[in-house]
């Protein structure tokens, strides 16, 4: 288990996207919208490669997802990234991926509902 459940009850840490945007709320909005619209499409393309026993396919959308939970704070999930994305690509515990799918999903749907939270306070410095 490597999402840090704590964090999930805490504000989103967005100081990378503060940092790479010289503290402009409408950028980091923009960036939480696109984060919103482009994660569901690589979640599903990861679980079809899971369900399909694709396993270079799984290691490159986990590698495609996993710098985008460092924008947002979320190094826990960019390192359970990292995780599928190696034992895909060298075939070590790959039983043990679909589980591990499932536990990222969950998590993302928390996420989702912490980067709208996190938006409705950023909207409040336009």
């Amino acid at each position: 288990m490597m999402i840090d459940l704590q964090k999930n009850n805490e504000p989103l840490d967005l100081s990378y996207l503060r940092d790479m945007s010289g503290d402009s709320a409408e950028f980091i909005i923009e960036m939480i919208d696109m984060f919103k619209v482009q994660t569901p499409l690589y979640m599903a393309d990861l679980g079809k490669a899971i369900e399909d026993q694709d396993w270079p396919r799984v290691s490159n959308c986990a590698h495609k997802i996993k710098p985008t939970f460092s924008y947002v704070g979320r190094e826990d999930a960019k390192d359970h990234m990292q995780m599928m994305e190696n034992n895909a690509r060298d075939l070590k515990h790959i039983a043990e991926l679909p589980a591990a799918f499932q536990e990222i999903s969950s998590f993302v749907e928390l996420l989702y509902a912490q980067l709208d939270e996190a938006k409705v306070d950023l909207q409040k410095q336009l």
